[in-house]
C-alpha cells in the first residue's frame, strides 16, 4: 500500500471483513452456473493472502472452471510457484513494466526489486506454467523499455502484453498525453520484428494479438484508444465481497451480506444475474464526457 496514496494511517481490513475461501468458492460455483468459465485471482497482490494455494485448490475443484489464472507482481512468486502448480493453477500473469532497475522502481513505486520479479518468472517457467507478462507503457517514463521487454520475452518463451496507460483510480495523475497508443507500440515493435495480426479467439478478448513471423506472440490492450466496453465479460469481486461490473468505478454491490445471511445458491445466482444484466458501464467509451469516482487498482485489481 503506497504511503503517498493511502497515507500513513491506512487501515488494513480485519480477517472477518474479507471473504473466506469457502465464500469465494460459493461465488465461483454460482457464477459457473451462469456461464462463467474463467476465474482469475488478482490484486492488490494475491500472494499476500495466507494459504492462497488452498484457495487455488478449492477453485480448481469447481466443476466447470476451465481456466484458473493468477495475476501477481511476481515478488513472492518464486516462493509460491511449486505450491500453486500442485494446487491446480493453470497459468500465471506477471506485471513487469521495465527491465531497467531505475525505470522499474519509478513505475512500481513501492520499493520492489526487478530481480525478484525476474526470479519469480523463471520459477514459474520451471514449474511448467504458461506465463504472460503485462507492461503498462507510460509515454516519457518507460516507453524505452518496449523493445528490451519484447526481446527478453522472446528469449524466455513468455508472452508480452502491453497495456495503454489508463486513468484507473484517483491517484495516478493520469493525462491523455502520457498515453502511448497500442498502434504506436505495435509500430515500434514491427520496426524490429515482422508481425502479423491474429484473429480474435473469442468475442470479448481484451488483447489484440500479434504473431511474430518466427514464432511466439505479443498483445496490446487498448482500453483508452480502442474501447471494448460493449464486449466486456469481466465481473470483479473485491476482497470484502463487493461486485464491480467495471474496472472504472468506485461503487460495488455488496454480496458478502447475502452470503452471511444464509442465502441459498439459487438466491445468490438470481442476485448475480440481476447485477450483470443491469450493467450499463461504458466508461472507456465515454471518457471525457462523464465524471466517475474510481476505485484504486491496488484495491480492485486489473
Amino acid at each position: 500500500m503506497p504511503i503517498e496514496v493511502f497515507g500513513p494511517g491506512y487501515r488494513f481490513l480485519e480477517r472477518e471483513e474479507i471473504l473466506s475461501f469457502e465464500e469465494i468458492e460459493t461465488l465461483v460455483r454460482t457464477s459457473v452456473r451462469l456461464g462463467v468459465r474463467k476465474v482469475r485471482l488478482t490484486g492488490g497482490e494475491p500472494l499476500l493472502r495466507n494459504g492462497v494455494e488452498n484457495l487455488v485448490a478449492l477453485l480448481a475443484s469447481v466443476d466447470g472452471v476451465e481456466d484458473l489464472a493468477l495475476t501477481t507482481n511476481g515478488v513472492l512468486l518464486a516462493h509460491h510457484a511449486e505450491g500453486l502448480r500442485l494446487a491446480g493453477l493453470d497459468r500465471v500473469t506477471v506485471s513487469l513494466d521495465a527491465l531497467d532497475a531505475e525505470v522499474f522502481a519509478k513505475m512500481n513505486g513501492v520499493g520492489a526489486k526487478v530481480e525478484r520479479v525476474l526470479r519469480g518468472i523463471d520459477a514459474a517457467l520451471m514449474q511448467g506454467f504458461p506465463v504472460k507478462v503485462n507492461a503498462v507503457i507510460q509515454r516519457g517514463v518507460n516507453e524505452g523499455e518496449i523493445l528490451p521487454l519484447v526481446t527478453w520475452a522472446r528469449e524466455r518463451g513468455v508472452t508480452m502484453r502491453f497495456i495503454e496507460y489508463m486513468d484507473v483510480g484517483e491517484s495516478n495523475g493520469w493525462k491523455m498525453d502520457e498515453v502511448l497508443s497500442g498502434a504506436e507500440i505495435v509500430k515500434r515493435v514491427g520496426e524490429a520484428y515482422a508481425l502479423e495480426e491474429s484473429i480474435p479467439s473469442y468475442r470479448g478478448e481484451v488483447a489484440r494479438r500479434w504473431q511474430f513471423a518466427d514464432g511466439g506472440e505479443m498483445g496490446v490492450i487498448e482500453s483508452v484508444t480502442r474501447p471494448f466496453c460493449g464486449d466486456c465479460t469481466r465481473m470483479r469481486v473485491s476482497a470484502e465481497g463487493r461486485i464491480f461490473t467495471c474496472l472504472f468505478t468506485g461503487e460495488g454491490l455488496d454480496v458478502k451480506s447475502l452470503l452471511r445471511k444464509g442465502a441459498t445458491e439459487e438466491e445468490l445466482q438470481e442476485t448475480l444475474a440481476r447485477i450483470w444484466s443491469g450493467r450499463r458501464d461504458r466508461y472507456s467509451e465515454e471518457r471525457g464526457e462523464v465524471t466517475v469516482k474510481k476505485a484504486e487498482m491496488s484495491y480492485l485489481g486489473g
